[in-house]
């Protein structure tokens, strides 16, 4: 059986074994034709001969190519699932990946922005028709509770306590409870009373955001939303639909808050995942110092 074969067999078996993503797949499929290439242009022995030693040599090659850490990373991954089908279906006697590591990667801090970077966005959404209701408790919403935007556009009617000025989030079976500054609870009071009965194309519909079709928000029609206002507000640093929940998270932080709470806040099940942003806050105290002190 030639090489070829084995791939377009390895990705039938991710597509109907494995059922992986389209992406997922192109990703796999796309490593191993790089590594096929490798291994004709350096004359090695097909796929089923390939020992450790001329694995890491191409992995070494990627490196000298300036290939990043991440791109490395997942050929390493995309080539060690390949070896272990090959293995499985009796092709070869071992995975010459197996022991091969992917270098660290070094943890990238999450972007956040400043206060009045965070003003100029909140102030984007004019509420004049139903949309625009909608965009501004959306943003305010999302700075005032810090919640995922997957949470957000799951919220449901029942989640909401205006009258205390709190929301419900269920995420992996634990409920939590995240209050509201004032401006965020009248904001969703607006959009609630005035805009969504207009919006809503099922009378039935729980959840609280909807597109302008009627029906409930997606992941993309919200960074759409975002990507419109971060224009709008001239505001350079690449937003994301997590950027409100990052300086939410480091903004609070700043102004005294405790990471346990934060980390409550946020429904981190580890506090290692909150103390991220306590070396946001160190590494922004550290420009000060070194931009106002005399001697720095």
């Amino acid at each position: 059986m030639t090489d070829s074969v084995y791939v377009n067999n390895f990705e039938r078996y991710l597509e109907d074994a494995k059922h992986v993503s389209k992406n997922t797949l192109l990703s796999y499929v796309r490593d191993i034709n790089q590594f096929d290439k490798f291994i004709k242009r350096e004359r090695l022995p097909g796929f089923s001969a390939i020992n450790q030693k001329q694995a890491e040599a191409y992995i070494f090659w990627l490196k000298k190519n300036g290939k990043s850490v991440s791109t490395i990373s997942r050929s390493i991954a995309s080539l060690r699932c390949f070896y272990r089908y090959l293995y499985t279906i009796g092709v070869t006697k071992e995975n010459p990946i197996d022991n091969i590591m992917p270098d660290k990667q070094q943890k990238r801090l999450p972007q956040i922005l400043s206060g009045a970077e965070v003003e100029r966005l909140l102030e984007q959404p004019e509420c004049k028709d139903a949309k625009g209701y909608r965009d501004k408790a959306m943003l305010e919403l999302l700075y005032a509770t810090g919640i995922r935007v997957s949470e957000l556009i799951e919220l449901r009617e029942k989640d909401i306590n205006l009258d205390v000025g709190v929301i419900r989030c269920e995420s992996k079976g634990k409920e939590r409870f995240i209050p509201m500054y004032p401006v965020a609870i009248r904001a969703l009071n607006d959009y609630l009373t005035h805009a969504r009965p207009q919006m809503i194309a099922d009378p039935n519909e729980s959840v609280v955001f909807v597109n302008v079709n009627g029906e409930k928000m997606s992941r993309q029609g919200f960074w759409k939303i975002i990507k419109y206002y971060q224009e709008k507000a001239h505001i350079e640093k690449d937003i994301t639909p997590h950027t409100l929940r990052h300086s939410f998270a480091a903004h609070l932080l700043e102004n005294g808050a405790d990471l346990r709470s934060i980390q409550e806040m946020l429904g981190h099940a580890d506090i290692s995942s909150t103390q991220i942003y306590a070396q946001l806050v160190k590494n922004k105290l550290k420009d000060v110092y070194n931009r106002a002190h005399p001697r720095a």
